[in-house]
């Protein structure tokens, strides 16, 4: 496995080594000590999977009290993957990284605690896994805008505006996120 630093240090690009031949191929997709190894000692307690359609917009989301990471792939399709800085006090406080994650490339991002994530489906259709660090609270998930013009998130919208869920077309502004108590 080739993992590479983004622009933000912490985010990290996981990219397989896949072994193919006539009948097909096999790669390994987690091994616990690709974290050990970095110092990044993160359980993973929950699987989630998710399917959408070509131009569905996802985020960018967030638990303000009980930050999850989560180690995301595409298993069909391909997206772009966003995720946003949120730590306060950190260099990189509202920059963001945006990877092309597809069946084809195989690549996965690790997102830590402490940064807002989204993808868009580029692709007919994308079913998208990701491990998460913590539970998934409900009470304490958040929505930050997807085009808020402070992030400057340069997503690859084809035609007309995305699929959004209501959640996610009333988004908070990223400052007032920040001003949350």
């Amino acid at each position: 496995m080739q993992i590479t630093n983004t622009a933000i240090p912490e985010v990290l690009l996981f990219e397989p080594k896949i072994y193919s031949d006539e009948r097909g191929y096999f790669m390994e997709t987690f091994r616990a000590s690709y974290f050990s190894d970095r110092d990044l000692e993160h359980q993973f307690v929950q699987d989630n999977q998710s399917f959408s359609v070509k131009g569905t917009l996802r985020g960018l989301h967030c638990q303000r009290h009980n930050p999850q990471g989560k180690l995301v792939r595409v298993v069909s399709g391909e997206i772009f993957d966003v995720a946003v800085d949120i730590r306060e006090g950190s260099p990189f406080l509202g920059q963001w990284v945006g990877e092309y994650l597809s069946s084809d490339n195989q690549r996965q991002l690790w997102i830590p605690p402490g940064f807002a994530h989204g993808f868009y489906v580029t692709s007919e259709t994308a079913v998208i896994v990701y491990k998460c660090s913590g539970y998934y609270c409900a009470e304490d998930e958040v929505s930050i805008l997807w085009r808020d013009p402070s992030l400057s998130i340069h997503w690859p919208i084809y035609g007309s505006e995305p699929l959004l869920s209501a959640k996610d077309s009333t988004g908070l502004t990223f400052n007032e996120f920040r001003s949350l108590a």
